[in-house]
């Protein structure tokens, strides 16, 4: 019993990680309606960044926050050159030019820091507790209190503030917006941007405890794809709690199917299939209705 309890709070680790990943996905999704497919890339890349500011001596909090906001920069640019001139309208157009960003993403930190792994130091003191058999460690608290803290962030964007109700409702309707008077490129820019920033922190965070290289978020995304799908596009909510479910299932899976023990990317991918299946929307998110 021991061991299923260590496998769920392990579980529970990695799933953080997952939400937080997830949560960038939703965020554009809700700001543009749009998905990144670059998401993973993308934070990798800030990754390294925020790693040459722990490596010129900065806190490692410092180099978070700074690689943050480069990467609000580099997400909002990306929106303004790459991702406006295609045009909202072509979701094909866009799916296939965010794969292209993950591709030359991943070639540009290839050509800048080579394919040697990065030792990217932990945000939290490296201490452990056990309770009743079970250890957690102060990373996992660490990670769950910043992942909430985030949600609790988003929603007072989202719920409280103009700029939030302006990025609503461009997702929504451009056009309406736009009639309205919202400056719809710059919600798209900021949606963007929020969604960069927070990639850098999910990288950040999963990097000491995975190797940074080039294939940091490759496996991360698509947990975070499942995390997602199963709580819902619109829903930051939805992504958290579909991050832990999916952090869950995959150590189970790992620990107790055999067919999952060493694969358990594969639980992943059927978690995503059976969500489709059954609810496409998730479980926090609303299901589209379209008047005929």
């Amino acid at each position: 019993m021991e061991l299923f309890f260590q496998r769920i709070v392990d579980g529970l680790a990695s799933g953080a990680i997952y939400a937080a990943l997830a949560l960038a996905l939703v965020l554009i999704y809700r700001s543009t309606s749009l998905l990144n497919f670059a998401q993973g890339e993308m934070a990798m890349f800030s990754t390294f960044i925020g790693w040459m500011f722990t490596d010129a001596g900065l806190p490692v909090w410092v180099a978070i926050v700074f690689a943050m906001a480069v990467s609000f920069v580099g997400g909002a640019a990306i929106e303004r050159f790459l991702i406006r001139p295609v045009g909202s309208d072509n979701l094909l157009a866009i799916v296939i030019v965010t794969i292209g960003i993950f591709i030359a993403v991943n070639a540009l930190a290839g050509w800048i820091y080579g394919t040697n792994g990065r030792t990217f130091p932990s945000a939290f003191p490296n201490e452990r507790w056990e309770v009743g058999g079970v250890i957690i460690k102060a990373e996992l608290l660490g990670n769950l209190a910043v992942l909430f803290g985030v949600v609790g962030l988003l929603f007072l964007i989202f719920q409280k503030t103009k700029v939030g109700l302006a990025m609503r409702a461009v997702a929504n309707s451009m056009a309406s917006a736009r009639l309205l008077g919202i400056p719809a490129s710059r919600m798209l820019m900021l949606g963007w941007g929020m969604a960069a920033a927070l990639g850098a922190l999910a990288g950040c965070l999963v990097a000491p405890v995975l190797n940074l290289d080039l294939n940091l978020m490759g496996g991360v995304l698509i947990y975070a794809f499942a995390a997602a799908t199963l709580g819902g596009f619109d829903s930051p909510i939805g992504a958290v709690v579909g991050g832990l479910v999916v952090g869950v299932v995959q150590a189970l899976a790992g620990g107790y199917i055999g067919a999952f023990d060493g694969l358990e990317i594969g639980s992943a991918f059927l978690l995503i299939l059976i969500v489709l299946l059954f609810k496409p929307s998730g479980l926090f998110g609303k299901a589209e209705v379209q008047r005929v």
